[in-house]
């Protein structure tokens, strides 16, 4: 009897302690859990990602394919209890960052994930550095815990797969009508300097691509930074010297520019000065003339009167005066 007792008290104890005590859990600060019943996770009732923000972030055809369900999320705090029956998945939500290059399957791909190769439009080689950073999307678990083997493999090859493309048909866009010529600082036709000096551009078309990835594979780009675009070694002396060139000749056109516009508002200013003094001269010519009108209206006494004084006016400033003798 005692020895029955004692099988059914160490049960009883085994028991408590391997799925009573053990099927307690906590959740960390930067951490959600998933809670799984005979590996199929709590759902929030037929409710998809499609009928939420994300949803906005695909087409037609890719709503139909990442028609994943929402989850019941568990959020950070605890103890919770888990059922023998039941499993917890873990996720670490906290902002993560990777080098651009990082092959999550090959790290020593890309020169060890350092630098990443790509191709420009005019066929250049170049070598393209910078960081990612990405976090896993909180309302789309079900893609990051079970939709995808490798969550962040699958982000970094859409990433890169993206990168390429922009790189290969990137354009530097026209200035918007009525907007003034750009300054003639690179050489037309050379798109790796026009990549050099739209780094902002780029990395703002890949946040905009790379929005649904939040919706595709769970995990969110929270931004890319494209830090350096570099040419192969043997060709970048003399892109250096070409663009030393050309940086002379845009200084000598901006000063030959600069000197042309100096001499037009010169001339401008001439012109405005010579027309004042045209005006000043005209004006009393202008008031004698309308003056010499009153005054023969007025009749011709008045007007040989006036004639008089201008000659008394003559005479007192006229040192010499000569005087024609009439026979």
């Amino acid at each position: 009897m005692g020895t029955l007792l004692g099988i059914a008290l160490g049960f009883l104890a085994y028991f408590i302690v391997r799925y009573l005590l053990a099927g307690l859990f906590t959740v960390d600060q930067n951490e959600r859990a998933v809670l799984t019943s005979f590996g199929r996770a709590r759902r929030i009732g037929k409710a998809t990602i499609i009928d939420g923000p994300l949803g906005d972030l695909l087409n037609e055809e890719e709503r139909e394919r990442y028609a994943y369900p929402r989850l019941k999320v568990i959020g950070p705090g605890g103890p919770y209890f888990k059922f023998p029956w039941q499993r917890v998945h873990k996720v670490n939500v906290a902002i993560q960052t990777a080098n651009i290059a990082f092959d999550p399957e090959t790290p020593e791909a890309n020169a060890g994930g350092t630098s990443l190769e790509a191709v420009t439009k005019d066929q250049l080689n170049i070598s393209v550095t910078g960081q990612i950073r990405y976090r896993v999307a909180e309302e789309n678990l079900y893609a990051c815990v079970f939709g995808v083997k490798n969550p962040i493999a699958h982000v970094m090859g859409y990433f890169i797969s993206v990168l390429r493309e922009r790189i290969a048909i990137f354009a530097e866009e026209a200035p918007a009508p009525g907007a003034p010529p750009r300054p003639p600082t690179t050489i037309e036709g050379i798109s790796l300097n026009d990549l050099r000096k739209n780094l902002n551009a780029l990395n703002e078309q890949m946040d905009a691509e790379c929005r649904s990835s939040s919706a595709r594979y769970g995990i969110l780009l929270d931004a890319s930074l494209i830090t350096g675009i570099d040419p192969p070694p043997e060709i970048e002396s003399a892109l250096a010297a070409i663009n030393t060139a050309h940086n002379e000749v845009s200084a000598h056109i901006s000063a030959a520019q600069a000197l042309a516009d100096q001499t037009i508002e010169q001339s401008k200013r001439a012109v405005e000065i010579e027309t004042l003094k045209a005006e000043a001269e005209v004006k009393p010519i202008r008031a004698l003339a309308e003056q010499l009108a009153t005054l023969k209206q007025a009749g011709s006494p008045a007007l040989r009167a006036f004639i008089r004084n201008v000659r008394l006016d003559l005479y007192q400033r006229a040192r010499r005066v000569f005087i024609e003798e009439r026979p």
